[in-house]
Formats: C-alpha cells, structure tokens, sequence
C-alpha cells in the first residue's frame, strides 16, 4: 500500500519505530487500548496549544465522549476563544526569527500581540472578549454571586451571542461547554482575561470574589476526582501548572485526607524541557510514584518532542481518522 493511501493510524504504525517516534507509536496505541477498555482520559493543555490550533484534534476528541475533563492555563482558556471570534485578523509572521526589537515595537503600535509566529489582534479579539464577559462580571459582583474563570466563559459561549469569525468545529473551548466538559483552570490570574478583571477591580466596577480562585478549583477537582468510576489517563502536554496542579489531587486525597483514591492509571507527557537540576516540568515519570501520583505498574511515557506536532498526531491516532 503506497503511503499516501495510509490513514494516520496505520502511517505512525507503519513508520514511527523509534526514539521519539517510536515513543509516540507506543504512547498512541496504548491509549488506545485504555480507551476502548472504558478509560477515560484527562488532558492538560500548558504553553500556547490553543493558539497553535489543537482545537482541530482536540475539539473531535471531546465530542467523541473520551475526554473526562481537562485542566489548563488561563492562556489556553481564552486564546481558544479569541481564534473563534477573531480568525480572519489574525497575521501569521513567516521570518519570525529574523524580527528586530524595532519590528515587534511596530506590531506593538498596530495592537498585534505576538506568539511567536503569529499575531493576536487585540481590538478584534481580547478586547472583544472583554466587551462580552464584562457585563456577566458586573451581574454576578451586583448580585454577590460567585464562579469559576471557566463557567463565565462557557456562559458567553453557550449564550450564542458572540460574533463567530472561525470555525466553530475548530474550538475545543466550545465543544467543552457545549458539553460542560469538567474544567480546571489554575492559575487564572495570570492571563490576559486575568489582567483585564483586576483591572475593573482596582477600578471599582467589579468584587474580587466575583472570580472564584485556585483553592476552588482544587475542592472540586478532589469532588470530581473521587466521583469518577472509571480509569483516568494523565495526558500531560507540557508542564508548569496545567499539569503539576491537577495530578496532586492524588496525594492530596490519600495522604491529606486519609481517603482512599486510585491512582492515575496511565501517563504520558510530551515535554522539551530537561531532566535536571530540580525542575518539575522535567521530572521523570518514576520520580512521581515517590509522591503517591502513580505507581510501578502505571503505563509511562514521555515524548522529548513539539505537543505542537506530537499531540495531534496521538488525538488523530486515537480517532483514528
């Protein structure tokens, strides 16, 4: 059979046999299997995934129903988001290494916030995501009620009234409220939407309580965690807080509480960070069994590769397209 009439499924099986791609091979299939044996997989979304367009993988893949929830950065929240409402404004850079401090002062001055090869417009985007969520802060800080970071984005979603200039099969942060997919987003408060509340904070117009905070996000991660009745994957795709907050549930659970909670059953991070010198993003799978996260027989790979180009290939993989 010619290569270009392999599917992706068959095309990594047939040609992904080591290193990192054989890595990838491994990690695919057997999530796959974890799958199709009734696990459910918890994904967690650091660095720029949603600017880089995961939606277009990772939105299919919730809908399939495989999905249990997904714990992310601020950034990933919203900038899903922005691409959904401002896609045509959106200018990619093709020499971005070559860019002068000179030239990023002149996408400064026409409002294009870069990543580094592509520009997020701020009027057309983040600014038109303040004027939408701006009035359902104000509402819930008037009427002291208070939610997640995520519910109010969900509420602006399933609202139906932000103007769409993407498509809206591309948007996970869509198809997760459409299914109020479980969402865990700490760290909230660094992100741009994060800046933009407290600055309506210092300026009067809204309670800071409106917005509840990481020590929230974490209850109801344990609520959630203890809930579930079946397997849980920990598909990490970076590192930082995305994935370091959401897999202490675990310890917090059995060593905090003196409860008794199963461990996460199988475990893959796509990572370029080293091995060394401390750092968690880095730390070795193994290194998480000492902290009561996973034990010696939990499934365990790393992928020293670009998620960018790793994890759509795994979500493809899985559903098989």
């Amino acid at each position: 059979m010619g290569v270009n009439k392999l599917g992706i499924r068959d095309f990594i099986n047939s040609n992904y046999q080591h290193f990192n791609a054989g890595e990838l091979k491994k990690s695919a299939n057997s999530l796959t299997q974890f799958l199709e044996q009734g696990g459910k997989l918890f994904i967690t979304l650091a660095g720029a995934m949603s600017t880089a367009r995961l939606g277009k993988t990772l939105a299919p893949l919730i809908r399939s129903g495989a999905v249990a929830g997904i714990s992310c950065t601020g950034a990933n929240l919203e900038e899903d988001i922005f691409l959904l409402v401002a896609e045509s404004k959106y200018e990619s850079i093709e020499d971005w290494r070559s860019l002068s401090s000179s030239d990023d002062a002149e996408l400064l001055t026409r409002q294009l916030n870069r990543v580094t090869d592509v520009c997020i417009p701020e009027d057309a985007a983040i600014r038109e995501i303040e004027q939408a969520i701006l009035p359902i802060w104000k509402k819930s800080s008037d009427e002291g009620q208070s939610h997640l970071p995520h519910e109010f984005f969900y509420q602006i979603l399933n609202s139906g009234q932000l103007k769409i200039d993407g498509k809206p099969e591309d948007s996970w942060i869509l198809a997760a409220a459409q299914t109020n997919l479980p969402l865990f987003v700490p760290g909230w408060e660094d992100s741009t939407m994060g800046n933009i509340f407290a600055s309506h904070v210092i300026k009067s117009n809204v309670q800071a309580n409106t917005v509840l905070g990481g020590i929230n996000y974490m209850t109801k991660l344990a609520t959630w965690y203890e809930a579930q009745d079946t397997p849980l994957a920990f598909f990490q795709i970076g590192g930082g807080i995305a994935g370091d907050f959401p897999i202490c549930v675990v310890p917090m659970l059995n060593q905090d509480l003196q409860r008794e909670a199963p461990l996460w059953a199988w475990f893959c991070q796509i990572s370029e960070s080293s091995t060394s010198y401390g750092g968690y993003s880095g730390a070795p799978p193994n290194e998480k069994i000492t902290w009561g996260k996973l034990s010696p027989d939990t499934p365990k790979f790393v992928i020293e590769s670009d998620a960018t180009i790793v994890a759509p290939l795994i979500f493809a993989y899985v559903l098989d397209y």
